[in-house]
């Protein structure tokens, strides 16, 4: 594997990590929702602690445990137990209604009208009038109040008509049992008189009923049976279709059903503080908003889902001072004094109010509580004051759209794989991501306390930047930094640790096989094979005159064969160190020679400068290097010829020197050998075998460089070229035509005049040559 065949993999795992959590979020299920409604709950409850601007004109009475004794004791004037008659309900809304409330909303279900609780009420001209036509008279005479309905329970007609609205109160909680959010309307379907007496003469599911234009289909419970009444373009139908005999005096025809839109009860209590006309609303669930206009330019868009629903704000709990409290006995004591005429110092706290009438009991039927984004058990009538402060004040929890979700799941997977993949160590990478969430995160509880918007957070955090930085990563640690392991056991030892830093960072590198232009160096100690040869020939003499046992001779020779080693290693070592020193890459020795090259596998525009700067240092070095070693010997020979007889003479340091041949030229480059035990990063073509025969032209102590190389070194360093010397072309093995040389001086003229006496004149070496 390369890195070339891979440099596409990391950006693929993050595209499909992307999708997949983008598919996920389109799914909708509902585990992962329900994770998300957390993270909102969270964020609710952090708002909280910033308390943002609430209507001022919002109270509740409240009915609790203490209201049900109050009662039950007779102090008030009468006494009812659990089960209040109307009446009770009648004298909160005359006493409200003295102290000037602005209305009044019931957040209690009157389903049917209480003949079996029809406690009288003593009028002030003494006549008696029963409990639930005093509570409807009341609701008259005070014109500001709000009854309660939902899809099970519809309230009397006595009741609807003298009530100034109607409020809907379902309460509908999530799947994990938290209310969050309110449909801002239901539409109620009224059936006609006729046809709900026909349907309950024969057992039919109305509320199932199938409405086409031209009939409608009712299935008998329990049964397959089906009745169909025909209906004409205005749902009217003919009252001969269900009745044998029709009631004299009654139209022919008449609606078969009436739909009537009920808004939340938090909206009308709304409505009646900001004159909203909830008759003509402009309603577009296909594009998430409800716009409610009233009087003198008012206008409140609420934002919701296609289903009508939108999320409450829960920033008034029931403990809140902002919100007046009162428990219902309180005023029920002030509407018996007032009509006792007791006036003085009673109080008139409710005016100008929108009251909230409801249950805060906990350990009876009467019991409305449950969980909210807030709090795990409060009341569950405070929606309601909530709702309306939200219509008032006209701060809405908006969610952002889907397409927005998703748009933002797409940035922050995007953003997390560039981290992920752009920064070194992991560990730095893992840094950056984490402060990417929180920063995220900390800004999405941000914008919802500042502006209640609703920033998604599972999908973003926990998919498109967890999950997708974890996929990367274990992409990197399996694939890529098992490949960055094997290129550095494969170039460790053979360029310097800061090609192996630049090989690692590299994005596209080719290992198996490619065409580069390279400069190639081969370097050869001259005189090891004479010193070879020479100390064979002193070994064997040493053994034959002191009479050396098979043992003694075998440990003699071994000895021998260690100095000569360490003898060359201490030259090729020297030239090794200098090419890894200048960037180069070590290809391979070949007995005394040194094979190196420039410009793979990091790519080097000015390999040839480089090469011939590493060679020029080379032979410096080996000069140095003798020097050295011609003083050691100078200082031994001094010594050996101040010893006592008999003592051995000490051995001369052998000096030798090197010859170096360089070329340029596009070769073959890559891994070669067997995957299993030893791959060698080498280089193969004319112009290594070109670079080799010039390195037998070289001769003694001398720098042979091809055309090609020189050009480089007109072009990039023409300094360094001037100093070149042309030689005459050269015949060489192998290559058609003669062949251009330079040599490239690397010592002072001092030195060369040393080197020339001691060594004769410099002259190119026969080997490889002809002609």
């Amino acid at each position: 594997m390369t890195f070339k065949s891979t440099k596409h993999a990391p950006a693929i795992v993050a595209l499909v990590v992307i999708v997949l959590v983008c598919g996920l979020r389109l799914l909708r299920l509902d585990f992962f929702d329900r994770l998300e409604r957390m993270t909102y709950d969270l964020r609710a409850k952090a708002a909280l602690h910033f308390p943002a601007p609430a209507s001022t004109n919002l109270a509740f009475v409240a009915i609790d445990d203490s209201s049900l004794k109050a009662v039950l004791s007779g102090k008030l004037g009468y006494s009812f137990g659990l089960l209040w008659p109307r009446q009770v309900y009648g004298r909160l809304v005359d006493e409200l209604s003295a102290e000037g409330a602005k209305a009044v909303g019931f957040d209690i279900l009157f389903g049917e009208l209480r003949r079996d609780l029809q406690a009288p009420v003593e009028m002030s001209d003494g006549h008696l009038m029963k409990s639930d036509d005093y509570f409807a008279a009341q609701m008259r005479l005070a014109g500001n109040v709000i009854i309660a309905v939902t899809p099970e329970i519809w309230p009397p007609d006595e009741f609807v008509t003298n009530a100034m609205a109607l409020g809907d109160i379902t309460t509908e909680k999530d799947s994990d049992g938290v209310l969050r959010r309110v449909r801002t309307f239901r539409i109620y379907r009224r059936w006609n008189p006729y046809i709900q007496y026909f349907a309950d003469q024969y057992n039919l599911d109305l509320t199932n009923a199938i409405v086409r234009p031209d009939k409608i289909i009712l299935s008998q419970d329990g049964t397959t049976n089906v009745v169909e009444i025909p209906i004409d373009a205005h749902t009217n139908f003919a009252l001969g279709d269900l009745l044998d005999q029709p009631p004299s005096g009654e139209p022919a025809r008449e609606p078969a059903f009436t739909d009537r839109i009920i808004w939340h009860m938090g909206i009308v209590l709304a409505a009646q503080e900001l004159g909203l006309d909830l008759d003509n609303a402009e309603i577009d669930l296909a594009r998430g908003r409800i716009i409610l206009r009233g009087a003198h330019g008012v206008e409140r868009t609420i934002p919701v889902d296609r289903d009508g629903y939108f999320y409450v704000d829960w920033r008034i709990t029931a403990a809140d001072p902002s919100l007046l409290q009162a428990p219902i006995e309180s005023l029920l004591w002030q509407e018996r004094e007032r009509l006792l005429g007791h006036t003085n110092g009673l109080s008139d706290a409710f005016r100008g109010k929108l009251v909230v009438v409801g249950s805060a009991a906990q350990g009876n039927n009467l019991a409305d509580r449950g969980a909210t984004p807030i709090e795990r058990d409060t009341i569950l009538v405070s929606k309601h004051w909530n709702v309306a402060n939200s219509v008032i004040m006209n701060q809405f929890i908006r969610r952002v759209p889907m397409r927005g979700e998703l748009g933002l799941i797409i940035l922050l997977g995007l953003l997390t794989a560039f981290l992920t993949l752009q920064l070194r160590p992991a560990l730095i990478a893992s840094a950056a991501v984490l402060i990417l969430i929180v920063v995220y995160v900390a800004g999405a509880f941000f914008v919802f306390i500042q502006y209640r918007w609703w920033l998604p957070l599972f999908f973003p955090v926990a998919g498109a930047g967890l999950v997708q930085h974890l996929c990367l990563v274990t992409w990197r640690a399996v694939f890529e930094e098992g490949e960055k392991r094997r290129v550095k056991s494969v170039f460790s030892k053979i360029v310097s640790p800061d090609v192996v830093s630049e090989l690692l960072r590299a994005e596209k590198l080719s290992l198996g096989g490619a065409r580069r232009e390279v400069t190639v160096f081969f370097a050869d100690v001259r005189g090891f094979t004479a010193l070879t040869d020479q100390v064979q020939e002193q070994t064997a003499a040493f053994v034959r005159e002191h009479g050396l046992d098979a043992a003694a001779a075998q440990a003699y020779m071994d000895e021998s064969a260690r100095e000569t080693l360490n003898t060359v290693n201490t030259y090729l070592a020297l030239v090794a160190d200098t090419v890894i020193a200048h960037g180069g890459t070590l290809d391979k020795y070949i007995g005394d020679c040194v094979m190196t090259f420039w410009g793979a596998p990091v790519a080097n525009p000015k390999h040839a400068v480089a090469c011939v700067r590493a060679a020029i240092e080379a032979q410096r070095g080996i000069y140095n290097l003798n020097l050295r070693r011609q003083a050691e010997n100078e200082k031994r020979t001094q010594e050996n010829a101040a010893r006592p007889a008999g003592q051995p003479a000490k051995a001369l340091l052998p000096i030798l020197t090197l010859g170096a041949g360089i070329n340029t030229g596009v070769v073959d480059v890559g891994l070669m050998g067997s995957e299993t035990y030893q791959y060698n990063y080498t280089i193969f073509g004319r112009e290594v075998n070109l670079a080799s025969r010039l390195e037998g032209v070289s001769g003694s102590a001398r720098i042979i460089i091809g055309e090609t190389t020189y050009r480089h070194l007109l072009r990039d360093e023409p300094e360094l070229a001037a100093s070149c010397v042309e030689h005459p072309p050269v015949s060489i093995k192998g290559f058609a035509g003669q062949v251009k040389i330079y040599e490239v001086p690397w010592r002072a003229q001092e030195e060369n005049r040393v080197v020339q006496s001691e060594e004769g004149p410099a002259r190119p070496s026969s080997k490889g040559v002809t002609g």
